[in-house]
């Protein structure tokens, strides 16, 4: 949230609208504030139907020209997002903007991480994110197919968000309710029944369907619950580092392929591959040296023959020596002895010359020969990349910018991976650990042994390329998880409904909603997938004017529908998954889980409102009546001097409203006291 004296402004500007640029247009939408567009060349034909109608005023030119963002009255405007697929032109835009307004939060794409650094120092109130790269880490995780959702670091900390799926036989079930599994390492997000259905009573459905509509991922089951068999649990959890690589190892690890065995197999068909296709059939060169090699052989017999028959002084190893100076260019040493000498005739000294000139030819090809072997395999003869993974591999279908971090990735995760490009120019010096091929699609996924992988996926910038490497895909192995990334949310609803057990992730639509938050003034650390939703981790730091300020963590949860994570007060160490009963206060620091949605509501403030009475029948003494005012005033955020009161008149209802996840918590902790209490819905 931007606090300064811009904050009251409601105008954004957004550069470029192109995908990302008109996916940018529908978050910010989301938002209810006045969105300026500016597009050098409008299409006929947008992306996001009927885009212009979102705008509140579109305008034709160059970003960059100060004349276009004088018109565009960049001065009144909170926040610029920049979003063309020109980082130059984008960089330019921004430096612009700053000049003509010194306070407007900029947003822009670039991926030039060094130059960005510098930006921000010198600029103030920017921040650059690049697209395609934000949702690497959600491609990643989607190809393993496995139970963790999201993987991120705060404060040196590993967190992960993971599925559990319960069965009888698993510690939480039976035994368990879903507030008895929260602790200070680990916190639950959702849970399902075996019918994928939240888990809520049927009053509770139909009371949240009529008084509290909620659209975020969270709070929507009831904490009270048992755990039961066939239920699915999702939560985020702190672990060692150790732990990820222990189960990526265990689900995952490298086999088939590259133990000492298969090393040395593949060494032995380098040399075979060497020995016999590479020189007899792909290299012309070769053919031509083999053919000298022949010649030289049969005039070296010649040679032998001819030079033992008409010196009767010599023998056998005096001629093939004498032959053998010849053909290394030796023609002048021998003859200056032999000129005296007249039982050679001319002809044979004619035969020697011409020894003496296809040997020069000889060397001449060999040393051509060298240098062609040495420029062409680049000393990378012992440096091959490893063999086709036989099974349980995953296949990249598309190396840009997303396909090379999401290999990284997964190659850093140690997992068996095969990349598959069209560019016949590829750098083929990237993760040469990995399997690459570089050809025809059809004939890639053979070669890639797609029948066997387990994961695909397809990351090319052509939707009907994608489509069809799926099909193919699904074709060859029915039972390949597929991951496939898409531009449009059209083209990805069709996707879903054509293809079952496939990941259609919308690169831009993800991104979309990093820069609309970003546009707020927030941090947006990582993301992830829950729910078909996008989950962002945000980062808060307490100003005055914030919307946060002066609330507990359980108001600031249940009130925006948000998780929080992370809570850290100056000069003390951060504090995971921190008590509800945290007073946020200025200058406080404060990491949460949020869709879009949540993210809108902290910024205009709106709150659900909370609708569940506490009502307190009885209690046993003035200890329990001290301790119980103490409680309702730490867990609701209501002042002291209120709950002595009430515990005063007893029995009576508790004059403020709750959340219910709220209100079931205190009645649990005033039940510890003593103190009868209950909940009902006002």
């Amino acid at each position: 949230m931007n606090t300064n004296p811009q904050v009251k402004l409601n105008t954004f500007l957004v550069c470029g609208l192109g995908n990302l640029g008109q996916r940018c247009v529908m978050s910010l939408k989301k938002f209810g504030v006045k969105i300026i567009g500016i597009e050098l060349f409008p299409p006929k034909y947008w992306g996001v139907v009927n885009l212009p109608e979102f705008l509140d005023e579109l305008i034709q030119g160059d970003c960059c020209q100060k004349v276009i963002l004088e018109k565009a009255s960049i001065n009144e405007c909170r926040a610029a997002l920049i979003t063309t697929g020109c980082e130059q032109i984008n960089i330019e835009t921004a430096l612009t903007i700053r000049q003509l307004n010194p306070l407007t939060r900029i947003v822009i794409r670039s991926s030039k991480d060094n130059l960005n650094d510098l930006l921000n120092q010198h600029l103030g109130n920017f921040i650059a994110y690049e697209p395609t790269q934000l949702p690497a880490s959600t491609f990643a995780l989607a190809a393993l197919n496995s139970d963790i959702l999201g993987l991120f670091n705060l404060d040196g900390q590993n967190l992960q968000v993971k599925v559990e799926r319960i069965n009888s036989r698993h510690p939480w079930c039976n035994g368990y309710m879903l507030y008895q599994l929260n602790n200070p390492y680990r916190r639950i997000l959702s849970h399902y029944r075996r019918d994928g259905r939240f888990l809520l009573g049927e009053y509770l459905m139909a009371y949240n369907r009529q008084h509290n509509p909620l659209k975020e991922s969270f709070y929507q089951s009831h904490p009270e619950e048992f755990v039961l068999p066939g239920d699915t649990v999702v939560y985020i959890e702190k672990i060692d580092p150790s732990a990820f690589s222990h189960y990526l190892q265990s689900t995952g690890k490298r086999q088939g392929g590259f133990g000492i065995k298969d090393k040395i197999i593949h060494f032995w068909n380098n040399i075979k591959k060497f020995s016999y296709k590479k020189v007899l059939l792909e290299n012309h060169l070769r053919r031509i040296a083999i053919f000298f090699s022949l010649v030289v052989l049969f005039l070296l017999a010649i040679g032998t023959f001819f030079f033992t028959k008409f010196d009767p002084e010599g023998n056998l190893i005096s001629a093939f020596y004498i032959t053998v100076i010849l053909l290394l260019g030796g023609y002048g040493d021998l003859f200056t002895d032999f000129e005296s000498r007249e039982v050679f005739p001319w002809w044979l000294k004619l035969f020697a010359l011409f020894l003496n000139l296809a040997g020069m030819v000889f060397v001449g090809v060999l040393y051509a020969l060298l240098i062609e072997t040495l420029l062409s395999y680049n000393y990378s003869f012992f440096k091959k990349r490893p063999p086709i993974p036989k099974k349980d591999h995953i296949i990249i279908v598309g190396l840009g910018r997303v396909g090379q971090q999401v290999a990284t990735i997964l190659t850093q995760w140690q997992q068996l991976c095969v990349g598959i490009t069209l560019n016949p120019n590829f750098d083929r010096n990237f993760l040469p650990e990995m399997p690459l091929i570089i050809g025809d699609l059809s004939e890639s996924l053979a070669k890639a042994n797609a029948a066997n992988a387990k994961s695909i996926v397809i990351l090319t910038d052509e939707e009907i390329v994608n489509l069809e490497v799926a099909l193919t895909a699904r074709r060859i192995n029915p039972h390949i998880h597929v991951v496939i990334r898409t531009l449009g949310e059209t083209c990805k609803e069709n996707l879903t409904q054509l293809l079952t057990n496939v990941r259609v992730l919308g690169a831009y639509t993800v991104a979309s909603e990093v820069f609309a938050g970003a546009a707020f003034g927030e941090n947006i650390i990582d993301i992830f997938r829950l729910n078909k939703e996008t989950i962002l981790v945000t980062e808060y730091q307490i100003e005055e004017g914030d919307t946060l300020n002066g609330f507990n963590l359980s108001q600031i949860a249940y009130g925006y529908g948000v998780v929080p994570i992370l809570h850290h007060k100056h000069l003390y160490a951060s504090s995971f998954m921190p008590s509800e009963d945290i007073i946020l206060n200025l200058g406080e620091r404060l990491v949460l889980l949020a869709t879009i949605d949540g993210l809108k509501r902290i910024e205009i403030g709106s709150m659900y409102s909370p609708s569940w009475r506490l009502q307190v029948m009885d209690c046993p003494n003035s200890t329990a009546a001290f301790e119980g005012a103490n409680l309702i005033s730490r867990v609701t955020g209501s002042p002291l001097y209120e709950a002595r009161e009430f515990f005063n008149s007893l029995p009576g209802i508790f004059p403020h409203y709750l959340y219910q996840h709220q209100g079931l918590r205190l009645v649990r902790e005033l039940d510890h006291l003593m103190i009868k209490a209950n909940l009902f819905d006002s």
